[in-house]
C-alpha cells in the first residue's frame, strides 16, 4: 500500500487527495451539524426546509449545490453554505498536502488534517472537543504517523504524555491562581492526541504557534462583545488544530538548520 501511494504521479496524487477530501468533507459537515444536536449520523440526508430525502445526485460534494444554485429544487429553501465551505476546506487539505509532500508523508499529512478538521469546527461552533474524536486522532497517530516526521513510536508516546500533562498543569495553575477555569478539559486531550502524531520534539513549536494564534485572535476581537478580554472564552482547540497541521511541514525545515 505504501509503495503504491509513493508510486502515484504527483498530479494524480493531488487530484485523488482533493477528490477524497471533498467526499470526507461532506461527512465532516454532517457530523458537525448533527452531532451537537443529538441527531444520528447514519440517517439519510434530507432538505432542512421541506424534509425531502436527498438522492445521490443531490449529494455530490460542491457540484450539487452549485448546480442547484444553493437552493432545494423542491421548496427553494437555502442550502446551508456550511456544507460547501467544509467540503472545499477538506478538498484543499488533501490537495495542499500532496502538493507539498508527495508520497506517503503527504497522505499522512492529509489524514492528519482531515481528522483535525471536525475537532476544530466543533470547538469553533460549540466550544466542544469530543473525547471520542481526540481518541481516534490519538490511536491513528500511534498506529500510522511514524513516516510523517520520521518519529519512532516511543517519541510519539512521550509526545502524548508530555503534551497532555503540560497543558493539564497549565490549566490547573490557572484555576488555582485565578479561581476559575481558563482552559477546557478537551484541550489537554487534544494536545496529547497531537503528540501521538508529531512526537515530543515538535510539540514546543506547535504550542508556540497555537498560543500566538490565540493571542492574535484575542487582540483582533477585543473590541467585540460586552465582556472584557480576560473573561471571554477562546476556542483554543481551533488554534491547536491549525498549529498542529502547520507544524508538520515547518518542523523538518526548522530542525534541519
Amino acid at each position: 500500500m505504501t509503495a503504491a501511494l509513493d508510486a502515484l504521479p504527483m498530479g494524480a496524487g493531488v487530484g485523488i487527495a482533493a477528490l477524497l477530501g471533498l467526499i470526507l468533507g461532506s461527512f465532516v459537515a454532517t457530523l458537525v451539524l448533527r452531532w451537537p444536536e443529538g441527531r444520528s449520523l447514519l440517517g439519510r440526508s434530507h432538505c432542512d426546509g421541506c424534509g425531502r430525502p436527498l438522492g445521490p445526485l443531490n449529494l455530490i460534494p460542491l457540484v450539487s449545490a452549485l448546480v442547484q444554485r444553493g437552493r432545494c429544487r423542491t421548496c427553494g429553501a437555502r442550502i446551508d453554505p456550511f456544507h460547501m465551505q467544509v467540503e472545499l476546506a477538506s478538498g484543499l487539505i488533501g490537495a495542499l498536502a500532496l502538493t507539498i509532500m508527495p508520497g506517503i508523508a503527504g497522505w499522512l499529512w492529509a489524514l492528519f488534517g482531515w481528522l483535525l478538521l471536525p475537532l476544530a469546527l466543533l470547538d469553533a461552533r460549540h466550544m466542544w472537543l469530543p473525547d471520542r474524536l481526540s481518541a481516534v486522532l490519538a490511536v491513528t497517530g500511534l498506529l500510522f504517523a511514524g513516516p510523517l516526521l520520521d518519529t519512532g513510536l516511543l517519541d510519539r508516546w512521550i509526545g502524548a504524555l508530555v503534551g497532555g500533562a503540560l497543558l493539564a498543569l497549565v490549566a490547573l495553575a490557572y484555576r488555582r491562581g485565578r479561581g476559575r477555569e481558563g482552559m477546557g478539559g478537551g484541550d489537554p486531550k487534544l494536545v496529547a492526541a497531537i503528540g501521538c502524531w508529531l512526537g515530543w520534539q515538535a510539540l514546543p513549536l506547535m504550542i508556540l504557534l497555537a498560543s500566538a494564534g490565540g493571542m492574535i485572535w484575542a487582540l483582533f476581537t477585543q473590541g467585540k462583545g460586552d465582556r472584557p478580554l480576560s473573561m471571554r472564552a477562546i476556542p483554543f482547540g481551533v488554534f491547536l488544530a491549525i498549529a498542529a497541521w502547520a507544524t508538520a511541514p515547518l518542523w523538518p525545515l526548522l530542525s534541519a538548520g
